[in-house]
């Protein structure tokens, strides 16, 4: 039974329940969080790392000879040197589709609320606009009904799909856009095709080069000006400044992202400034995948790969 160290446990949160890898190995040993300086010495006796954003580098895994799998309590393997880790014999497993039902379910909240603009109206009634109205109800700011609106997707996996089908409950009609990049091999039509008649765009891909800023001032000025945006995905997909800028000035609808092109923010980002703004703006803190079933579903699915690597 190999031993295995998990390096930064509180990335997933309270009150999860380890039992399931506890099981696949002789002792495991839990740090809360590591710096990759300390993650040399707590790995030196170890057959598994678990991590999920420490960075173990090429001069950290030569240096750990004893090590032979690392398993990514995430989707992405940016933190890990990965030709060092075939190099050094070193298998890397990921966990995907692990928290399909919360994110799709963040997207869905974040299209609803700018569709009925809800910054805007409780920024309203917290200054006390209704109190002061000699109607029953505001309408300053019109909202958009979603039935037979035409909803924009880039990104069609599985939480691509979700998402479609959970918009289509809502009556819109969902067109899914040709891959960024690839769009002389796709049958699908490309983004800048759909662009002029999508009422949402919602982003699901993940960030390279042919989608780093796929949504930048010339796109926009190609929108309607009702147009609402929202990323799920990862910061740098869209252009936040020039999105930012066409909400500010009247061309764009509204704008909701969970990600920024820094995580976490530590020297600010003009969407977190412009949220004292009266703009249809929404910015949650990269915490759509956070449900307590979804973050409980990484511990199975990490349980699981250790599983099958120790029976292969």
């Amino acid at each position: 039974m190999p031993h295995a160290v998990i390096l930064d446990a509180e990335s997933l949160g309270p009150k999860i329940d380890l039992t399931a890898i506890k099981e696949t190995v002789s002792h495991l040993e839990v740090f809360q969080q590591s710096s990759t300086d300390q993650a040399l010495e707590r790995l030196a006796n170890a057959d598994i790392a678990i991590v999920n954003k420490v960075v173990l580098d090429a001069n950290t895994l030569q240096q750990l000879p004893k090590l032979r799998l690392i398993c990514v309590l995430a989707t992405g393997l940016n933190n890990i040197d990965l030709e060092t880790a075939k190099a050094q014999n070193i298998e890397v497993k990921n966990v995907a589709a692990y928290g399909t039902a919360s994110v799709s379910q963040h997207t869905l909240m974040l299209m609803l609320a700018l569709a009925n603009r809800l910054p805007l109206y409780q920024r309203d009634a917290a200054a006390g606009e209704w109190q002061r109205s000699t109607f029953f109800c505001l309408q300053d700011h019109p909202t958009l009904q979603l039935a037979g609106k035409h909803l924009v997707m880039v990104g069609q996996g599985e939480l691509g799909s979700e998402v479609a089908r959970l918009a289509e409950a809502f009556g819109m009609r969902v067109t899914f856009a040709a891959r960024p990049g690839n769009e002389a091999n796709d049958q699908r039509a490309s983004l800048d095709d759909l662009l002029p008649d999508a009422d949402v765009i919602s982003l699901h891909c993940p960030l390279s080069d042919a989608t780093k800023h796929l949504i930048n001032s010339e796109r926009l000025a190609n929108a309607k000006p009702s147009l609402l945006l929202v990323n799920c995905a990862r910061g740098g997909v869209i252009d936040e400044l020039a999105a930012l800028e066409a909400l500010r000035s009247g061309k764009l609808g509204g704008l909701g992202v969970d990600v920024l092109p820094a995580e976490p923010p530590k020297d600010g980002h003009p969407l977190l400034d412009a949220l004292s703004e009266p703009l249809n703006l929404i910015v949650t803190p990269h915490n759509a995948w956070i449900t307590p079933e979804a973050r409980q579903n990484i511990v199975a699915l990490t349980a699981k790969n250790i599983i099958e690597w120790k029976s292969a």
